[in-house]
This record gives structure tokens, sequence and C-alpha cells, in this order.
């Protein structure tokens, strides 16, 4: 059974990553549970915390509105039970524009529970 969590935990968080690089609010609030919490990582050094699927999708909403660009590259993925940690690099333009990050990222019932970000810097 953990291997089978394990594996649903890892195939969540690439489906939400690849709904993400589409810019695809809908699918990704698809994939997050309606009582996620998400921390963003601005301003320093604590983020932004946005509990529920509405001020989780307020956020999304606007953050591709200002960012057409962005997108995330996966530089590692690891993940045990339903739990997941994700190694990451944001690029927000074609002109060298990055940072690079981590996700904890929690999984249940198949959607998105937590996403907390961190950044290098």
């Amino acid at each position: 059974m953990p291997q089978a969590t394990t594996q649903s935990t890892v195939d969540t968080v690439n489906a939400f990553n690849e709904a993400f690089n589409r810019h695809d609010v809908p699918a990704v609030m698809a994939l997050m549970n309606e009582d996620v919490v998400f921390e963003n990582t601005y301003p320093s050094p604590d983020g932004t915390r946005f509990e529920g699927a509405v001020a989780v999708r307020g956020f999304w909403e606007q953050f591709f509105g200002s960012t057409p660009q962005a997108r995330f590259t996966t530089e590692e993925l690891f993940a045990s039970g339903d739990r997941c940690v994700v190694r990451w690099r944001f690029d927000w333009d074609d002109k060298g524009g990055h940072i690079r990050g981590v996700d904890v990222m929690r999984v249940r019932d198949g959607k998105v529970a937590e996403k907390l970000s961190y950044v290098k810097g």
C-alpha cells in the first residue's frame, strides 16, 4: 500500500505541474482540495499563506495574468507516501530571469492538500 500511495502522489503532482505550465487555472484547481493551503514565496521572509480553494484560485489567476511567460521546470522530484518534494526552476521571461526553489507538498484523495513553496536567496 505505501508504494501505491507514493506513486499516486507522484502522479498527482506531475499532473498538477503540467496543468500549471499550461496556465490552466481550472485544471490546477481540479487537482487541489477545497481546503488546500498554499504558502507563496513572497514577500520574504515568510511569504503569504492562502487557505481554501477560492483564495488559491484568486492567487493563480493574478499570478498567470501578471507573468504570462511563467514556466516551472522540475529539476528533481521525490515522494514518500502522501508527501512530495519538488526542486524547481521558475523562468518568468525570455531574457534569463529565473529563480530556483523547492515545493513541499502533501496529497490527499488524489489532490494537492498543501503546497509550501521556498526559494533560494
